[in-house]
């Protein structure tokens, strides 16, 4: 099985900052990469904690998503990476808020906590939907 790997790419999310794409499609799969909270508009980290942080990375991420055709209800597993783990109710909440949790069955999901984020972010988030 030979399927093609293609590139995401949308103005309306954050440009990737190093060697990588904002997303890959190979067959009916989509891989996005980690999303922090960088306003696509300015380039710049969001203000605020972690509530406006996980709003940003998510809204990055529903723009990827539609840049390959998808919204959040084709998402199957999420990765999320937080600075402090005593943010875990806070991000839930939104996270909650963008994926679907009571109508259809919610993604798969890990969530670990990590020393540091790219430019000292609060939250990471990654997806696979199909």
């Amino acid at each position: 099985m030979n399927e093609e790997k293609t590139s995401i790419h949308t103005a309306d999310a954050p440009a990737a900052i190093g060697p990588y794409s904002q997303a890959i499609r190979v067959g009916d799969m989509v891989f996005t990469s980690g999303q922090v909270a960088i306003d696509p508009a300015t380039g710049q980290l969001v203000a605020g904690g972690i509530e406006e942080q996980t709003h940003r990375v998510l809204q990055n991420l529903q723009a990827v998503l539609a840049a390959a055709g998808l919204d959040f209800s084709r998402v199957v597993k999420t990765t999320v990476f937080l600075k402090d783990m005593a943010h875990f109710a806070a991000m839930n909440a939104i996270y909650a808020e963008y994926l679907p949790t009571k109508s259809e069955p919610a993604p798969a999901r890990s969530t670990v906590e990590v020393a540091r984020l790219p430019k000292d972010a609060l939250v990471e988030i990654e997806l696979i939907a199909s």
